[in-house]
């Protein structure tokens, strides 16, 4: 098994579902050995209104929302959004990428102006200085300039951004058709092979 490790941020934007599958997809690559998981309080909030998940600040309760196998289970390591001591928060803690899916314009605007007063926001302070890969998915619309301005930051920062704005050209037949795709280009930005990816034929 890989040891790669990886850090997936899930924050109070509308779009649980795209965390959420993230969160399998991760899981379930052969890539990936390790998947630290930091949920906010509004993160925790729009999974239950979103996708029914209930997810306690303690405790993740993974194998109720999530549908993964024990050995996929295995893989995650939950972290409470206050605990700033945790390995995420450290540059020494060998973490290859860090993704928020979805992040609200609150935690992008956090992470563009170095304000690290949480776990999550901490540990993206600590890979964007360590020149490892970030990936953004805010959700939000319309933009303001004042998000504009942020995503800019980042992106001078080589943060990526990517907006889940699903394509139309493979022909989805369902919403998880539009979800999937969206997942596959964060987790491509995040510098990992998606299985059975969808392509512009």
């Amino acid at each position: 098994m890989s040891e790669r490790k990886i850090v997936v941020g899930i924050t109070g934007a509308s779009g649980a579902v795209y965390g959420r599958d993230l969160l399998e997809a991760l899981a379930q690559s052969p890539e990936v050995g390790e998947v630290a998981v930091i949920v906010s309080d509004a993160g925790r909030r729009v999974l239950k209104e979103e996708i029914g998940a209930e997810v306690a600040a303690d405790d993740a309760n993974f194998p109720q929302w999530l549908r993964l196998d024990e050995t996929g289970l295995l893989k995650l390591r939950f972290h409470s959004i206050d605990e700033t001591g945790a390995a995420p928060a450290s540059g020494s803690h060998p973490f290859e990428a860090l993704a928020i899916a979805p992040c609200s314009m609150r935690t992008l605007s956090a992470v563009a102006h170095g304000l690290a007063d949480n776990l999550l926001t901490r540990a993206a302070d600590v890979a964007i200085k360590e020149g490892r890969r970030v990936v953004l998915a805010p959700r939000e619309t319309p933009l303001s300039a004042l998000h504009l301005e942020n995503m800019l930051r980042l992106a001078r920062l080589g943060v990526r951004i990517v907006p889940p704005c699903p394509a139309f050209y493979h022909g989805p037949r369902k919403v998880e058709d539009l979800v999937r795709f969206v997942v596959q280009r964060i987790v491509n930005q995040m510098g990992l092979e998606f299985p059975d990816p969808i392509q512009w034929r």
